[in-house]
């Protein structure tokens, strides 16, 4: 063995990768600089979509419109179904 000590104080105290493994546990990795994830888990150079994707905007389900009207509809059901326990 040799005296040569490792300095692994600065590795041990980064913060980790956030992201969950196949068997449920978290990933141990270390986090990639100023990310959450590490290089694998898309913490890498390019990784993820661009910044104003078009393509996260095609079928228009999470508009603001959208959320809004699903809203309304799950009140309205809620209320019918009130008043159908109500008549019973």
């Amino acid at each position: 063995m040799s005296d040569y000590i490792r300095n692994t104080g600065p590795m041990l105290a980064s913060p980790r990768c956030g992201a969950k493994t196949r068997f449920g546990g978290a990933c141990r990795s270390p986090a990639v600089h100023d990310k959450k994830r590490c290089r694998m888990h898309g913490g890498a150079q390019g990784s993820g979509a661009p910044r104003a994707n078009q393509n996260a905007r095609k079928h228009g389900l999470f508009t603001r419109d959208a959320i809004a009207e699903r809203r309304q509809i799950r009140a309205l059901l809620g209320e019918t179904r009130k008043l159908l326990g109500e008549m019973k």
